[in-house]
């Protein structure tokens, strides 16, 4: 904000300086402001940028060259900076060898859907991740649930935990987390924290690694703030991931602050989602959180000595394999520094894929023409689509850009419902009874172009069945059914407002 304010001052000292000392030279500087603006649009129109970005990026450098162009340079680079990418490339290609997926699932895929076999391939082929079988997994409704589940597979501890997430604060879920990893990392527990330095720059002092260092608990903060500009600035790391003993992990939409639990009301009743995995897919979590922690500062070669060896009692994961399961399970990340939005792309092929509903939870709808029109597509094709929003707002202009959507889908037959106890934070797609993905990943641009995410893709696995059943449930008990009614009686000045914010809505 302080950087965007005083970029902002230099675009009006401009203006003024222009007016008052510049006189019969104005039109020379402003006619090569203007060039240089063009250049850089056109180098914009080339990059692999979704069109939406490109457009948004262009009007802004276009209309106020050195506003636009110097913002542009710092914060709509970030899947452009050659350092950064190298670094985490370097990491990834050491973890590649282990990442190796099991064999004989490809077949099995293909043999029970080829649709889905396609999906899961492309996790594998282009992402790098792969599916596992036979594990155990479970979908959690509320915060409430996933917290108890958390802390008791914390206590159970006996090699390492993981914990990465966007948002932590102090309170009565994190002291109570804080508490058992004090005392895991007393029992000889190793115990690393990794948490994104803006999500939390409000919430925990700056000291606070240093804090845990003396618990026995080693902490990095993820892209720290510094008061100078930075072109991956906007690459935050919004992942939630808890990994136990590499043999348990829990994902989800849910971070680490009294609100996800309703210890705390801010936006009436929080529904949150998240899942519980157990079983070989765990591997995945694992190698995900040592390549971010090693992106920050590289100290681990020996990744493996982190894999739970499955069936092999010396590991002493076996035990907490829980009950096992027959499906397919696949957790994946996504990431900024690459030209796939692997996010964005689970989605559309579960939005293709379907053959008879589609039920998504999604806290923001700040869609690009390729969501619209896989969602649109898929109504119009006959497909059940239906969407949860929230009905209490935690950003008012965020709100009223999901609720400006509403109109066009309903058009098209995709059902829409707002969650009335409050805000709805999970991020879920469920279709067919068969196939879900669950995780940290929004259907806005941030979440889907800027960020680092996380999700799991379950094929045939109980925690897709609790899934539906909680959408459903919630439809036909919380939830009102928005009409194109409701859609027309939106306020005019609230039209005027969101039809300017659609133009730059990318960049939100």
């Amino acid at each position: 904000m302080v950087w965007v304010a005083i970029v902002m001052m230099l675009q009006v000292a401009w203006i003024v300086a222009s007016i008052l000392f510049l006189g019969r030279y104005y039109w020379v500087i402003t006619a090569a402001l203007s060039l240089i603006g063009l250049i850089f649009v056109m180098y914009i129109a080339q990059e692999w940028y979704n069109p939406a970005y490109k457009l948004a990026w262009s009007i802004l450098i276009l209309s106020v060259p050195i506003l636009g162009t110097i913002l542009y340079l710092f914060f709509g680079r970030g899947n452009t900076i050659v350092a950064e990418r190298r670094k985490h490339r370097q990491i990834d290609e050491e973890l590649y060898p282990l990442m190796e997926q099991p064999e004989g699932i490809a077949k099995e895929l293909f043999s029970a859907d080829p649709a889905v076999a396609r999906q899961f391939s492309y996790l594998y082929r282009t992402a790098h991740y792969p599916a596992g079988r036979n594990g155990f997994t479970h979908y959690f409704p509320g915060g409430e649930e996933y917290f108890e589940e958390l802390c008791g597979a914390l206590k159970r501890a006996e090699r390492f935990v993981f914990l990465e997430y966007f948002i932590i604060e102090r309170g009565y879920m994190w002291d109570t987390i804080l508490e058992i990893l004090t005392e895991k990392a007393k029992e000889g527990v190793e115990v690393r924290l990794l948490y994104d330095d803006v999500g939390c720059i409000w919430l925990l002092p700056r000291d606070y690694p240093e804090f845990l260092e003396k618990r026995g608990i080693v902490c990095r903060r993820f892209n720290l703030l510094r008061p100078v500009m930075s072109a991956v600035f906007n690459n935050r790391d919004h992942r939630k991931i808890a990994v136990i003993d590499g043999h348990t992990a829990f994902c989800g939409g849910l971070n680490l602050a009294d609100e996800y639990i309703n210890k705390k009301e801010r936006f009436g009743h929080w529904k949150d989602g998240g899942v519980m995995i157990k079983g070989e897919a765990v591997w995945n979590y694992t190698a995900m959180f040592l390549g971010m922690w090693n992106s920050i500062r590289h100290t681990d070669f020996d990744y493996g000595r982190y894999r739970a060896v499955f069936g092999s009692r010396t590991s002493g994961e076996t035990s907490e394999g829980g009950p096992s399961q027959s499906g397919y399970v696949l957790p994946y990340g996504d990431s900024p520094l690459d030209h796939d939005c692997t996010g964005e792309n689970v989605y559309l092929n579960i939005l293709h894929g379907a053959k008879r509903y589609v039920y998504i939870y999604t806290p923001y709808l700040i869609i690009d023409q390729e969501m619209a029109v896989a969602l649109t597509l898929a109504a119009k094709s006959g497909v059940d689509v239906r969407i949860m929003t929230p009905h209490v707002p935690d950003k008012k202009l965020i709100f009223m850009l999901t609720r400006s959507y509403y109109a066009r889908l309903l058009d098209a037959g995709v059902r829409i419902y707002e969650y009335l106890p409050g805000f709805l934070h999970t991020k879920a797609f469920v279709a067919d009874d068969e196939l879900a993905a669950i995780g940290s990943i929004n259907l806005d641009y941030r979440s889907l172009y800027l960020h680092f995410e996380c999700g799991a893709l379950l094929y045939r696995t109980e925690a897709v069945l609790e899934l539906k059943e909680d959408f459903v449930r919630t439809m036909e008990g919380e939830a009102m059914e928005v009409t194109m009614e409701f859609c027309r009686k939106r306020p005019i000045y609230e039209r005027v407002l969101v039809s300017a914010m659609h133009l730059f809505e990318p960049l939100f």
